[in-house]
């Protein structure tokens, strides 16, 4: 594998039908641009309807061929998850490749219209049920992709099943955004773990952008902390459309492996283009991964029956 990956190895996608949540801005809308560029037909998933409807028309004014739709999605709301998937389903017969990008990142104690701690529920909660609702499309699509992305910050985060979204307390933004990516990876290394063990051909892989100027970090704008270092993302930080290539690799490189989680190669993962990186032994632990795995159907009250049981 070559170390040096670029948006320009992607392979002709004409054909393929790809879903990019949060594709209005940031790594996800960066993403969706160079898809469609590759004639990929990208749906872009966005809360509300409108900004996905301004993603495609922006889109088009960089790729006037492309091939975009644009569909309401709302993570925080399992409701508005279902309609997607029960839209996307009736529109297409194939999904080639799954991109749970959107989130949010160390926000203020919330809620989502489930009840979820609102990172743990749209960060993990809320793709753990669309990729589950979308799961039969995948698994009919040869060679589909489940791509989701992490963030380096799992480092900081762990499971305690006991008080999963802070019901008991003891809530931070850092600790709760923490406790999501860990999951996103641990659902990732489990979805690849049934994909093997029922045979089929599809992929689990996780990316994650390093140190990228996004507006994901607009929720730290009144936080000491953000004072301090906006200059310095201003000043250091790579592009979103950097950023984006870790995703992009993982969703469309040929030589992928299920698995496998892509970051940038520079300093500590924070800038560079996208090479294979590992995460931290409690991402790997496999009886933690089927609990929450467990616990995950039992929140959104989506099974992924036994095709992957």
């Amino acid at each position: 594998m070559t170390s040096t990956w670029t948006a320009d190895l992607i392979p002709d996608s004409t054909g393929k039908v790809i879903i990019v949540t949060g594709a209005n801005s940031g790594i996800g809308f960066e993403a969706a641009v160079e898809l469609a560029r590759k004639g990929a037909t990208v749906i872009l998933g966005c809360r509300p309807l409108s900004r996905a409807q301004e993603a495609r028309d922006r889109i088009l004014s960089k790729v006037p061929e492309a091939r975009a739709e644009a569909l309401e999605l709302d993570l925080a709301d399992l409701a508005s998850v279902r309609r997607f998937a029960a839209e996307f389903v009736d529109g297409h017969s194939r999904l080639d490749v799954l991109a749970n990008n959107a989130g949010i990142m160390m926000v203020p104690f919330g809620k989502t219209t489930d009840g979820f701690e609102s990172q743990f529920g749209i960060n993990h909660l809320g793709h753990f049920a669309l990729t589950g609702l979308l799961l039969g499309r995948l698994l009919e699509t040869p060679g589909s992709r489940v791509v989701t992305v992490s963030s380096t910050a799992h480092r900081m985060g762990a499971m305690d099943f006991d008080n999963l979204m802070f019901e008991n307390g003891h809530y931070s933004p850092g600790r709760a955004y923490g406790r999501s990516k860990l999951a996103n990876l641990m659902f990732t290394y489990e979805l690849q773990r049934r994909f093997d063990r029922a045979s089929v051909g599809s992929l689990a892989l996780a990316a994650h952008p390093g140190w990228s100027h996004t507006n994901l970090s607009r929720h730290l704008d009144n936080r000491r902390f953000a004072r301090l270092v906006g200059p310095a993302t201003r000043r250091f930080a790579q592009s979103a459309a950097m950023g984006a290539l870790p995703t992009l690799r993982a969703a469309t490189d040929p030589e992928a492996v299920g698995g496998r989680y892509y970051g940038p190669d520079g300093f500590i993962e924070q800038a560079g283009h996208p090479v294979v990186v590992d995460s931290n032994r409690a991402s790997h632990e496999e009886e933690a991964a089927r609990q929450l795995w467990d616990v995950s159907e039992g929140l959104t009250g989506v099974s992924y029956g036994r095709s992957l049981s």
